[in-house]
C-alpha cells in the first residue's frame, strides 16, 4: 500500500521525545511542590498538593498525548501533500525542486538532477495516494507513551510526601530527587546529541531550576 512509505520510519518515541516529555512533567510537578511552605504545611495542605500534582500531570499527560497525535497527523499529511504535488508537477525540474525541498538540506545538496529525476520516476510508478492520512496504531501507541511519561514523572517527586511524616524533610528529599532527575535527563540528552553528558546534566539542572522559578514568578 502507498500509505506505508508515508509513515515515518522511526521508533514510536525517539530518545529526545522521551527526555522532553519527562522534563515537561517534572517541571509541572515542581511548580506545585515548590509552592508548598514546608515550615507551615499541615496534612491537609500536603494532601491538597499531592492531589494537585497528580491531577495536573494527569490532565497535561492527556493534553500532550493529543498534541502528539496532532503533530503526527500534520507531518504525515504534509508528506502526502508533497507527494501529490510531485505527481502533478508539470515538468521534471519542478518535480526535482519539490523532492529536494522534502529532503534534508545536506542530502539534497549532494544529489544530482539525474538522481532526483529517477526519484520522480519511481514516485510516479507508485499507486494512487489516499485522499487523506489516517493515524496508525504506532501513533496511538506513541500517544499512550507520551501520557505515561508525563504522568509517571510526577511519582518520584511526590513520593517523599507520601512516605515521610516530616513535611520539611520530605520537601528537601523531593527537591533532591528532582535535581537528580534533571541531572540524569541532561546526561541522557548529552549522550543522544553527542555532547558531554556531565556538562549537559549540569546545564539542565540550572535550566530546570530557572524554569521552575519563572513559573513561580508568573503564577504557573
Amino acid at each position: 500500500m502507498l500509505e506505508k512509505p508515508l509513515l515515518i520510519s522511526k521508533r514510536v518515541l525517539e530518545p529526545y521525545d522521551r527526555i522532553s516529555e519527562i522534563l515537561f512533567g517534572l517541571i509541572m510537578v515542581l511548580t506545585i511542590t515548590c509552592a508548598v511552605s514546608a515550615a507551615h504545611a499541615g496534612q491537609a495542605q500536603i494532601r491538597t498538593m499531592l492531589l494537585s500534582a497528580l491531577g495536573c500531570n494527569l490532565a497535561w499527560g492527556i493534553i500532550d498525548a493529543f498534541f502528539y497525535l496532532m503533530a503526527c497527523l500534520a507531518e504525515r499529511s504534509q508528506n502526502l501533500i508533497i507527494f501529490k504535488a510531485v505527481r502533478r508537477a508539470k515538468d521534471s525540474q519542478q518535480a526535482q525542486k519539490l523532492i529536494a525541498s522534502a529532503l534534508h538540506p545536506v542530502i539534497a545538496s549532494i544529489l544530482q538532477p539525474a538522481e532526483l529525476d529517477l526519484m520522480h520516476q519511481r514516485l510516479n510508478q507508485l499507486p494512487e495516494p489516499p485522499e487523506r492520512i489516517r493515524l496508525s496504531h504506532r501513533d496511538y501507541l506513541g500517544a499512550v507513551g507520551v501520557f505515561w511519561l508525563v504522568f509517571i514523572s510526577t511519582l518520584p517527586v511526590v513520593a517523599p510526601f507520601v512516605f515521610m511524616q516530616n513535611s520539611h524533610l520530605a520537601l528537601r528529599v523531593s527537591n533532591l530527587i528532582a535535581v537528580m532527575m534533571l541531572f540524569l535527563l541532561g546526561c541522557a540528552f548529552g549522550r543522544s546529541t553527542e555532547r558531554s553528558p556531565l556538562l549537559s546534566g549540569i546545564i539542565l539542572v540550572v535550566i530546570g531550576i530557572a524554569l521552575v522559578a519563572l513559573c513561580e514568578v508568573f503564577g504557573g
